[in-house]
Protein backbone atom coordinates (compact mmCIF):
# COMPACT_ATOMS: atom_id res chain seq x y z
CA UNK A 1 0.00 0.00 0.00
CA UNK A 2 1.74 3.19 -1.43
CA UNK A 3 1.45 5.82 1.66
CA UNK A 4 1.39 9.42 0.55
CA UNK A 5 1.70 12.62 2.98
CA UNK A 6 0.41 16.22 1.43
CA UNK A 7 1.28 18.85 3.31
CA UNK A 8 -0.85 21.82 2.78
CA UNK A 9 -3.70 19.21 2.21
CA UNK A 10 -6.43 21.39 3.73
CA UNK A 11 -5.53 23.81 1.25
CA UNK A 12 -6.97 24.89 -2.42
CA UNK A 13 -4.56 23.10 -4.24
CA UNK A 14 -4.04 20.06 -1.58
CA UNK A 15 -7.51 19.09 -0.98
CA UNK A 16 -8.45 18.72 -4.89
CA UNK A 17 -4.83 16.34 -4.73
CA UNK A 18 -6.34 14.86 -1.79
CA UNK A 19 -9.63 13.80 -3.80
CA UNK A 20 -7.80 13.16 -6.78
CA UNK A 21 -5.67 10.49 -5.07
CA UNK A 22 -8.77 8.52 -3.14
CA UNK A 23 -10.82 8.25 -6.56
CA UNK A 24 -8.10 7.04 -8.62
CA UNK A 25 -6.01 5.02 -6.26
CA UNK A 26 -6.08 2.97 -2.92
CA UNK A 27 -3.31 5.27 -1.44
CA UNK A 28 -3.03 6.02 1.90
CA UNK A 29 -3.01 9.99 2.63
CA UNK A 30 -1.32 12.21 5.56
CA UNK A 31 -2.62 15.65 5.68
CA UNK A 32 -0.38 17.75 7.16
CA UNK A 33 -1.64 21.43 7.66
CA UNK A 34 -1.42 23.71 10.44
CA UNK A 35 -4.34 25.17 9.28
CA UNK A 36 -3.88 29.24 8.82
CA UNK A 37 -6.04 31.90 7.00
CA UNK A 38 -6.07 30.06 4.14
CA UNK A 39 -6.83 26.77 5.23
CA UNK A 40 -10.82 27.06 6.45
CA UNK A 41 -10.35 24.38 9.09
CA UNK A 42 -10.72 21.13 8.03
CA UNK A 43 -14.19 22.54 5.84
CA UNK A 44 -12.27 21.67 2.64
CA UNK A 45 -11.72 17.65 3.47
CA UNK A 46 -15.01 17.80 4.99
CA UNK A 47 -16.85 19.21 1.91
CA UNK A 48 -15.02 16.55 -0.19
CA UNK A 49 -16.24 13.92 2.11
CA UNK A 50 -12.15 12.60 3.09
CA UNK A 51 -12.20 13.89 6.37
CA UNK A 52 -13.84 10.86 8.02
CA UNK A 53 -12.29 8.45 5.57
CA UNK A 54 -10.28 5.83 7.20
CA UNK A 55 -7.89 6.01 4.22
CA UNK A 56 -7.13 9.54 5.19
CA UNK A 57 -5.00 10.62 8.28
CA UNK A 58 -5.08 14.21 9.20
CA UNK A 59 -2.13 15.80 11.53
CA UNK A 60 -1.77 19.72 12.26
CA UNK A 61 1.63 20.83 12.40
CA UNK A 62 3.21 24.09 11.57
CA UNK A 63 6.65 23.28 9.46
CA UNK A 64 8.63 26.40 10.50
CA UNK A 65 9.35 24.07 13.17
CA UNK A 66 11.31 20.65 13.20
CA UNK A 67 9.29 17.36 12.59
CA UNK A 68 10.35 16.01 16.06
CA UNK A 69 10.55 12.35 17.02
CA UNK A 70 7.04 12.15 18.29
CA UNK A 71 5.18 13.78 15.37
CA UNK A 72 7.27 11.21 13.09
CA UNK A 73 6.27 8.40 14.72
CA UNK A 74 2.24 9.69 13.68
CA UNK A 75 3.07 10.22 10.38
CA UNK A 76 4.43 7.14 10.25
CA UNK A 77 5.81 5.57 6.76
CA UNK A 78 5.86 7.56 3.78
CA UNK A 79 6.56 6.37 0.19
CA UNK A 80 5.91 9.75 -1.45
CA UNK A 81 5.68 13.30 0.06
CA UNK A 82 4.09 16.02 -2.04
CA UNK A 83 5.44 19.49 -0.03
CA UNK A 84 2.15 21.84 -0.75
CA UNK A 85 2.40 23.85 2.12
CA UNK A 86 3.03 27.24 1.48
CA UNK A 87 2.41 31.13 1.74
CA UNK A 88 0.94 31.53 -1.94
CA UNK A 89 -0.49 35.64 -1.93
CA UNK A 90 1.31 37.46 -3.68
CA UNK A 91 -0.16 40.87 -2.29
CA UNK A 92 0.64 39.43 1.28
CA UNK A 93 4.10 38.76 0.66
CA UNK A 94 4.54 42.68 -0.45
CA UNK A 95 2.70 43.65 2.44
CA UNK A 96 4.69 41.61 5.20
CA UNK A 97 7.76 39.17 3.61
CA UNK A 98 8.76 37.20 6.77
CA UNK A 99 5.67 34.67 7.06
CA UNK A 100 6.63 33.71 3.13
CA UNK A 101 10.18 33.40 4.39
CA UNK A 102 9.28 31.45 7.27
CA UNK A 103 6.89 29.10 5.34
CA UNK A 104 8.26 28.66 2.32
CA UNK A 105 11.84 28.52 2.75
CA UNK A 106 12.65 27.01 6.45
CA UNK A 107 9.12 24.92 6.38
CA UNK A 108 10.87 23.65 3.34
CA UNK A 109 13.79 22.97 4.59
CA UNK A 110 11.97 20.74 7.81
CA UNK A 111 10.45 18.74 5.18
CA UNK A 112 13.42 18.12 3.60
CA UNK A 113 14.79 17.15 6.55
CA UNK A 114 12.04 14.75 7.43
CA UNK A 115 12.41 13.28 4.25
CA UNK A 116 15.99 12.39 4.75
CA UNK A 117 15.09 9.89 7.79
CA UNK A 118 12.38 8.27 5.07
CA UNK A 119 14.30 5.17 4.30
CA UNK A 120 11.36 3.84 1.57
CA UNK A 121 11.00 7.35 -0.18
CA UNK A 122 10.19 7.29 -3.79
CA UNK A 123 9.77 10.64 -4.71
CA UNK A 124 9.44 14.29 -3.20
CA UNK A 125 7.37 16.66 -5.36
CA UNK A 126 8.09 19.94 -4.35
CA UNK A 127 5.66 22.26 -5.23
CA UNK A 128 6.51 25.33 -6.87
CA UNK A 129 4.98 28.43 -9.24
CA UNK A 130 5.92 29.56 -12.71
CA UNK A 131 6.51 32.55 -10.74
CA UNK A 132 10.23 32.27 -9.83
CA UNK A 133 10.92 32.47 -13.50
CA UNK A 134 9.44 36.15 -13.30
CA UNK A 135 7.63 37.46 -16.42
CA UNK A 136 7.39 36.44 -19.35
CA UNK A 137 7.85 38.72 -23.08
CA UNK A 138 5.59 38.13 -25.66
CA UNK A 139 6.24 34.63 -27.37
CA UNK A 140 8.15 33.86 -24.76
CA UNK A 141 7.60 30.45 -22.70
CA UNK A 142 9.73 29.48 -19.87
CA UNK A 143 11.25 26.36 -19.58
CA UNK A 144 12.19 24.12 -16.51
CA UNK A 145 15.69 25.08 -16.39
CA UNK A 146 15.63 28.76 -17.15
CA UNK A 147 17.35 31.32 -15.26
CA UNK A 148 14.76 32.60 -12.44
CA UNK A 149 14.06 36.25 -11.98
CA UNK A 150 11.96 36.93 -9.25
CA UNK A 151 10.18 40.70 -8.94
CA UNK A 152 8.39 39.48 -5.62
CA UNK A 153 8.94 37.90 -2.11
CA UNK A 154 6.76 35.18 -2.93
CA UNK A 155 8.19 34.32 -5.69
CA UNK A 156 11.96 34.72 -4.46
CA UNK A 157 10.53 32.88 -1.20
CA UNK A 158 9.37 29.39 -3.60
CA UNK A 159 12.82 30.05 -5.45
CA UNK A 160 14.67 29.67 -2.40
CA UNK A 161 12.84 26.52 -1.29
CA UNK A 162 13.35 25.14 -4.99
CA UNK A 163 17.27 25.48 -4.94
CA UNK A 164 17.16 24.45 -0.92
CA UNK A 165 15.12 21.16 -2.51
CA UNK A 166 17.45 20.54 -5.63
CA UNK A 167 20.53 21.05 -2.99
CA UNK A 168 19.43 18.34 -0.70
CA UNK A 169 18.51 15.87 -3.85
CA UNK A 170 22.44 16.32 -5.10
CA UNK A 171 23.64 16.12 -1.37
CA UNK A 172 21.67 13.28 0.46
CA UNK A 173 20.43 11.40 -2.91
CA UNK A 174 16.97 12.68 -2.09
CA UNK A 175 14.32 11.51 -5.16
CA UNK A 176 13.46 15.40 -5.66
CA UNK A 177 10.78 16.48 -8.52
CA UNK A 178 10.31 20.45 -8.67
CA UNK A 179 6.99 20.76 -10.31
CA UNK A 180 6.17 24.45 -12.16
CA UNK A 181 2.24 25.22 -11.74
CA UNK A 182 0.78 28.27 -13.38
CA UNK A 183 -2.38 29.71 -11.89
CA UNK A 184 -4.70 27.25 -10.84
CA UNK A 185 -8.48 27.73 -10.78
CA UNK A 186 -11.11 25.26 -8.56
CA UNK A 187 -13.90 24.59 -6.45
CA UNK A 188 -13.68 26.18 -2.92
CA UNK A 189 -10.65 28.51 -4.09
CA UNK A 190 -10.33 31.47 -1.81
CA UNK A 191 -12.60 34.39 -2.23
CA UNK A 192 -9.36 36.93 -2.33
CA UNK A 193 -8.37 34.84 -5.92
CA UNK A 194 -9.48 36.20 -9.00
CA UNK A 195 -12.32 33.60 -10.30
CA UNK A 196 -14.05 33.68 -7.06
CA UNK A 197 -13.47 37.31 -6.71
CA UNK A 198 -15.18 38.09 -10.38
CA UNK A 199 -17.62 35.94 -9.25
CA UNK A 200 -18.88 37.69 -6.28
CA UNK A 201 -18.59 40.82 -8.17
CA UNK A 202 -20.49 40.22 -10.78
CA UNK A 203 -23.22 38.88 -8.71
CA UNK A 204 -23.02 42.26 -7.19
CA UNK A 205 -23.12 44.41 -9.85
CA UNK A 206 -19.58 45.48 -8.66
CA UNK A 207 -16.60 46.95 -11.25
CA UNK A 208 -14.12 44.52 -11.69
CA UNK A 209 -10.14 45.37 -11.77
CA UNK A 210 -8.58 44.00 -14.43
CA UNK A 211 -4.53 44.27 -14.54
CA UNK A 212 -3.27 45.64 -18.23
CA UNK A 213 0.34 47.25 -19.32
CA UNK A 214 0.68 50.91 -19.40
CA UNK A 215 -1.71 51.77 -21.71
CA UNK A 216 -4.46 50.10 -20.43
CA UNK A 217 -4.99 48.64 -23.84
CA UNK A 218 -3.73 44.74 -23.27
CA UNK A 219 -4.50 42.83 -20.06
CA UNK A 220 -2.29 40.45 -18.31
CA UNK A 221 -2.59 36.89 -19.08
CA UNK A 222 -1.59 33.12 -18.17
CA UNK A 223 -1.97 29.30 -18.67
CA UNK A 224 -4.80 28.91 -16.20
CA UNK A 225 -5.42 25.42 -14.90
CA UNK A 226 -7.74 23.34 -12.91
CA UNK A 227 -6.33 22.11 -9.74
CA UNK A 228 -8.11 18.73 -11.34
CA UNK A 229 -5.86 18.33 -13.76
CA UNK A 230 -2.47 19.60 -11.93
CA UNK A 231 -3.67 16.03 -9.33
CA UNK A 232 -3.72 14.48 -12.44
CA UNK A 233 -0.38 15.97 -13.75
CA UNK A 234 1.40 15.10 -10.68
CA UNK A 235 -0.33 11.03 -10.07
CA UNK A 236 1.05 10.29 -13.69
CA UNK A 237 4.72 11.49 -12.75
CA UNK A 238 4.69 9.74 -9.36
CA UNK A 239 3.71 6.62 -11.04
CA UNK A 240 7.18 7.08 -13.00
CA UNK A 241 9.03 7.60 -9.99
CA UNK A 242 11.97 8.61 -9.51
CA UNK A 243 10.62 10.73 -12.81
CA UNK A 244 13.87 11.49 -14.62
CA UNK A 245 14.20 14.88 -14.24
CA UNK A 246 14.63 17.29 -11.64
CA UNK A 247 12.13 19.73 -12.95
CA UNK A 248 8.82 19.71 -14.59
CA UNK A 249 6.32 22.33 -15.87
CA UNK A 250 2.16 21.31 -15.86
CA UNK A 251 0.78 24.15 -17.95
CA UNK A 252 -2.55 24.83 -19.01
CA UNK A 253 -3.49 23.96 -22.74
CA UNK A 254 -3.61 27.96 -23.56
CA UNK A 255 -3.14 31.24 -22.85
CA UNK A 256 -6.23 33.11 -21.57
CA UNK A 257 -5.92 36.99 -20.93
CA UNK A 258 -7.98 38.15 -17.60
CA UNK A 259 -10.24 40.39 -19.26
CA UNK A 260 -11.44 37.49 -21.43
CA UNK A 261 -11.11 35.06 -18.43
CA UNK A 262 -13.64 37.80 -16.33
CA UNK A 263 -15.76 37.72 -19.66
CA UNK A 264 -16.12 34.33 -19.86
CA UNK A 265 -17.12 34.24 -16.10
CA UNK A 266 -19.41 36.53 -16.14
CA UNK A 267 -21.46 35.09 -19.17
CA UNK A 268 -21.34 31.65 -17.10
CA UNK A 269 -22.88 33.59 -13.82
CA UNK A 270 -25.47 35.15 -16.42
CA UNK A 271 -25.24 38.57 -15.65
CA UNK A 272 -22.91 41.26 -17.16
CA UNK A 273 -19.54 42.27 -16.28
CA UNK A 274 -18.73 46.09 -14.89
CA UNK A 275 -14.64 46.29 -15.42
CA UNK A 276 -11.76 48.80 -15.49
CA UNK A 277 -8.70 48.27 -16.89
CA UNK A 278 -5.70 49.16 -14.53
CA UNK A 279 -2.05 49.32 -15.09
CA UNK A 280 -1.44 48.09 -11.73
CA UNK A 281 2.05 47.31 -12.08
CA UNK A 282 3.58 50.19 -12.69
CA UNK A 283 1.58 51.77 -9.45
CA UNK A 284 2.28 48.03 -7.53
CA UNK A 285 5.86 46.82 -8.73
CA UNK A 286 5.97 43.09 -8.10
CA UNK A 287 2.47 42.03 -10.06
CA UNK A 288 4.13 40.67 -13.65
CA UNK A 289 1.49 41.12 -16.74
CA UNK A 290 2.29 37.92 -18.29
CA UNK A 291 3.90 34.44 -17.09
CA UNK A 292 4.23 31.66 -19.94
CA UNK A 293 5.66 28.23 -19.47
CA UNK A 294 7.11 25.33 -21.65
CA UNK A 295 5.01 22.13 -21.49
CA UNK A 296 7.11 20.61 -23.71
CA UNK A 297 8.47 18.03 -21.59
CA UNK A 298 5.71 17.19 -19.68
CA UNK A 299 3.52 16.15 -22.83
CA UNK A 300 6.75 14.57 -24.70
CA UNK A 301 6.58 12.09 -21.90
CA UNK A 302 2.80 11.03 -22.66
CA UNK A 303 0.50 13.47 -20.22
CA UNK A 304 -1.83 16.11 -21.75
CA UNK A 305 -4.84 17.93 -19.40
CA UNK A 306 -7.70 15.61 -19.59
CA UNK A 307 -10.33 18.22 -18.64
CA UNK A 308 -10.31 21.23 -21.38
CA UNK A 309 -9.85 24.95 -19.70
CA UNK A 310 -13.70 26.19 -20.63
CA UNK A 311 -15.12 23.03 -19.30
CA UNK A 312 -13.47 22.96 -16.20
CA UNK A 313 -14.20 27.15 -15.94
CA UNK A 314 -17.64 26.54 -16.19
CA UNK A 315 -17.57 23.55 -13.72
CA UNK A 316 -15.56 26.18 -11.14
CA UNK A 317 -18.41 28.69 -11.65
CA UNK A 318 -21.85 26.76 -11.84
CA UNK A 319 -20.28 24.84 -8.63
CA UNK A 320 -19.46 28.26 -6.84
CA UNK A 321 -23.05 29.53 -8.07
CA UNK A 322 -24.45 26.61 -5.84
CA UNK A 323 -21.81 27.04 -2.55
CA UNK A 324 -21.84 30.32 -2.11
CA UNK A 325 -20.72 30.24 1.08
CA UNK A 326 -17.28 29.62 -0.57
CA UNK A 327 -17.46 32.99 -2.04
CA UNK A 328 -17.25 34.59 1.76
CA UNK A 329 -14.57 34.29 4.39
CA UNK A 330 -15.83 32.12 7.34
Amino acid sequence: MTRVLITGGCGFFGHHLVEHVLKNTDWEVVVLDRLSYSSRGFDRLRDIEAFDDRRVHVLTHDLTLPIVDGMAQEIGRVDVIVHAAAETHVDRSIEDARPFVMANVLGTLNILEFARTCDRLQQLVYFSTDEVFGPAPNGVRHKEWDRYNCTNPYAATKASGEELAMAFANTYSIPVLASHTMNMIGERQDPEKFVPLVVRKVLAGEVVTIHADPTCARAGSRFYIHCRNVADALLFLIARAPFDRGKINIVGEKEVDNLTLAQMIAGFVGKPLHYQMTDFHSSRPGHDLRYALDGDLLAAHGWHPPNTFEASLEKTVRWTLENPRWLERP
